[in-house]
């Protein structure tokens, strides 16, 4: 059994509005999906992702009236994105331009990177990537060729790295690879590598035991989710993690994916999603995230939900 790489990276906003403006037409995604958070449904699920929503690309929002996140230690700390090695110029101007907190380009890890954080302060780091197939949204305005592609390596941090390690090989059959100092001097991080490897199939752990916990907020991460193709295979790792003693919340009907959740002994929310059915599931690909869906268990509440939301453009 192999996890394939990144599914999608679930964070939180409190600015809808804003936040949908940030990813549209600053990071030039294409918003895939507008629903709700379907245990909170007073709150949005915001997606954005590339042009054809592909499973790896997706970055999604809980709107939630909070407060900024406290960062920390027992948290998802970096959010990596991928684009073509010869656009890192173009980003960095482009964020700058927009007074963003931008860092400079340099190598890390072997790789050519880029820092930044959105306006609530959510840490990002682009990151050259490999040659392959992608899918730009044709009404972006970011130009084709410098288009985020999709999601890149996922940095969690850990106090202790013993329990995670073990989590991460033994269950989840990731592949420890190799290591690298944390570019903030905070500790040592560790490559686990899934499917067939690569920077969207890489997640990072860093040893950070000095810093304080972190309480999530506006700008945090909620979760990180891992790619596998399909339902029957998401039974396959319920039984798993039951076999090997690991609480989770068993299978999770989300409509657009199916889910699994469970947290590993850092404290951080893992989920494993399928790439099936996918998003124009409920409407026409054409036009998937322009109007407000809702999975056919909500649907007849469509009308009391939509008043409880806030315009969005």
């Amino acid at each position: 059994m192999q996890l394939t790489g990144i599914h999608h990276l679930t964070a939180i906003t409190a600015d809808a509005p804003g936040n949908n403006r940030f990813y549209t037409d600053t990071l030039g995604l294409r918003r895939v999906k507008k629903t709700v958070n379907q245990d909170d449904t007073s709150a949005y699920h915001l997606f954005f992702a590339d042009g054809a929503g592909s499973p790896g690309s997706d970055l999604t929002f809980f709107d939630w009236p909070v407060t900024p996140e406290r960062r920390g230690t027992n948290s998802i700390s970096r959010t990596g994105l991928r684009v073509a090695e010869d656009s890192l110029d173009y980003w960095a101007n482009r964020l700058r331009d927009a007074d963003l907190s931008v860092g400079d380009i340099a190598t890390l890890d072997g790789r050519t990177s880029l820092d930044f954080e959105d306006p609530e302060g959510q840490r990002f780091r682009l990151t050259a990537d490999e040659p392959g197939e992608a899918h730009p949204w044709e009404r972006s305005p970011v130009p084709t060729e410098h288009q985020i592609r999709g999601l890149g390596p996922i940095t969690i941090s850990v106090p202790d790295l013993a329990g995670t390690d073990l989590i991460l090989t033994r269950v989840m059959n990731m592949e420890k690879i190799r290591d690298y100092a944390s570019p903030d001097g905070e500790g040592q991080v560790h490559v686990y590598s899934m499917g067939k490897g690569g920077p969207s199939a890489e997640l990072h752990v860093a040893v950070q035991p000095g810093l304080p916990v972190a309480r999530q907020g506006a700008g945090a991460v909620h979760h990180v989710a891992f790619r596998v193709p399909d339902a029957p295979t998401i039974q396959k790792w319920v039984q798993r993690l039951n076999d090997f003693r690991v609480p989770s919340s068993g299978e999770v009907e989300r409509y657009y994916f199916r889910s699994l959740y469970f947290r590993e002994p850092g404290g951080n929310l893992f989920e494993i999603a399928t790439d099936t059915p996918g998003f124009a599931v409920d409407e026409p690909f054409e036009t998937m995230g322009e109007a407000l869906s809702l999975p056919p268990f909500l649907e007849a509440r469509r009308a009391q939900i939509e008043a409880g939301l806030k315009p969005l453009d």
